[in-house]
């Protein structure tokens, strides 16, 4: 494989990637709204307690089994673990942005303020990806390369007459015994 097709199978996995993780996270953020309004009865920090695990967790298996599905697994304590003290780190970046923008900068207009969270998690979500990949689901598995079956094997024999022979085998019917019903042909 050459060096530019290496180069654009790497980018088109990578574009892929990064549209599941967008949709996952979409899915999440309506997850994370639906379960906060649904709980808010029991106390704004209580339903967004609940409502974060709840997409936090959903967001882990969806991305596991998704985004991640071809890197290799490390456990699910472990992962699941990184996965959640990572979300809080985002968390924290995107807190932090927003806390500059309103003491920092004096920003007090709820439109500057979410223009500047839009920002924020944006931010946020790049930093979440490239940690998932790097700390949490660890590498890609890459798949042993395809045996090539051109040429003979070691004792000089054609794979292809190998497999002629062995599907000769697979589709002889065997005599027909007297102690047993008649074999059926059209088996």
């Amino acid at each position: 494989m050459t060096l530019l097709a290496k180069f654009r199978a790497g980018r088109e996995g990578l574009l892929r990637q990064l549209a599941s993780f967008g949709a996952i996270g979409a899915l999440n953020f309506v997850v994370d709204t639906a379960i906060f309004n649904a709980l808010f009865v029991v106390g704004p920090v209580k339903a967004q307690i609940v409502a974060t695990v709840v997409a936090t967790t959903l967001s882990y298996f969806l991305n596991r089994h998704w985004t991640f599905r071809k890197h290799e697994r490390s456990g699910l304590r472990r992962e699941y673990t990184l996965f959640f003290v990572l979300n809080g780190v985002g968390l924290a970046i995107t807190a932090a942005i927003v806390g500059v923008a309103k003491y920092g900068f004096d920003l007090h207009d709820q439109l500057a303020l979410n223009v500047v969270r839009l920002f924020a998690i944006g931010v946020a979500t790049l930093f979440r990806f490239w940690s998932y990949k790097r700390w949490v689901f660890g590498k890609e598995v890459v798949p042993a390369p395809a045996v090539v079956t051109s040429g003979t094997d070691a004792t000089g024999t054609e794979p292809a007459a190998v497999a002629d022979a062995a599907a000769t085998i697979v589709r002889t019917v065997p005599e027909q015994r007297s102690d047993r019903e008649p074999v059926r042909a059209d088996l």
